[in-house]
């Protein structure tokens, strides 16, 4: 019961990624192709609410589950690791045609082969825990 709130946030989240055609994989084609400006609209007021909102809980001071402030987790550790976060999460994300975002929604929108993508996301993750002590942070 103490989770039921991000359960209904999550079920926001995959009727609003429906409803804008944000899981369309013919309009994330046509965004790696540059054939339509919608998934671009999309990100772009995405990354913007991210900025606003992310200076809004700085501002407020607002912390983490665990109690910790947001202003401390956030931090300036160099431009590289986003980069190659980025680039990894490009590449994945035109191989399979999903972002991590919908990819539970996809499976609900009935189709199943995305069972696979969020399998193998899952192992990626994990991958990511066993070697993460050993990366650069």
């Amino acid at each position: 019961m103490k989770f039921i709130k991000y359960l209904l946030i999550g079920v926001l989240f995959g009727v609003t990624m429906t409803k804008s055609e944000v899981i369309s994989w013919y309009r994330i084609q046509e965004m790696f192709r540059f054939q339509s400006f919608h998934m671009y609209g999309v990100i772009g007021s995405a990354v913007g609410i991210g900025v606003v909102m992310t200076f809004l809980m700085k501002r407020f001071r607002f912390q983490t589950l665990e109690g910790v402030s947001i202003k401390e987790k956030i931090s300036e550790k160099g431009v590289y690791r986003y980069l190659f976060g980025g680039i990894v999460f490009g590449l994945g994300w035109a191989l399979t045609g999903a972002c991590p975002g919908p990819m539970y929604t996809l499976i609900g929108a009935e189709m199943p082969v995305f069972i696979v993508v969020v399998a193998s996301a899952v192992v990626g993750a994990f991958a990511y825990g066993v070697v993460r002590s050993k990366l650069p942070h």
